[in-house]
């Protein structure tokens, strides 16, 4: 995975430069996400892989498929994956690009799973109190998972708060175990 990401950074890298001198790094995000859909498709995947069609053959379908979903920047980005066949890193490249994008706009995408469904006003103070503890703009995600018991995690880039229950039964569990 870490050689995927570094091939794609400097991908990622010329994209958002361009998103960010042309003012369309929220259009870029949509771009990327569906364009790196489009080529998880099993028969895109294939394709991809395969030795079916030339490269331009390749980007054509590709182009053909997203429709109206990419504006000539992104045919043109399309092309460019497909020539030097990368067609398969949109993926890496479209998580690299929301990375410089978050950094840009002070962003962080956050995650709360609990138990139980998160009310609305809760999730607010949550994601207030990690705006304030980061110094970044948090839109926060919420899901649930029955396995936790009670409590949640929260997850912050790479920072990781573990309040649920069954993370608390594991460590009396590991106490008492030795």
């Amino acid at each position: 995975m870490t050689e995927l990401i570094t091939v794609a950074r400097p991908y990622a890298q010329a994209i958002f430069t361009r998103a960010k001198e042309t003012g369309k790094l929220q259009n870029w995000s949509a771009t990327l996400q569906y364009a790196a859909e489009v080529s998880q498709v099993p028969a895109m995947q294939e394709l991809i892989k395969g030795v079916q069609l030339e490269m331009n053959q390749l980007a054509d379908l590709f182009i053909e498929i997203c429709g109206n979903q990419l504006d000539q920047e992104g045919c043109n980005m399309i092309r460019v994956l497909a020539e030097n066949r990368r067609l398969s890193l949109l993926p890496e490249i479209a998580a690299v690009y929301e990375i410089y994008r978050a950094e840009e706009e002070s962003t962080l995408e956050a995650e709360i799973i609990s138990a139980f469904t998160v009310a609305d006003a809760q999730r607010d103070r949550i994601a207030a109190a990690l705006t304030s503890k980061l110094g970044r703009t948090v839109n926060l995600t919420c899901k649930t998972d029955k396995s936790l018991l009670g409590g949640a995690v929260i997850r912050a880039g790479d920072m990781v708060i573990d309040g649920s229950v069954k993370r608390k039964l594991d460590k009396l569990a590991s106490a008492m175990s030795h």
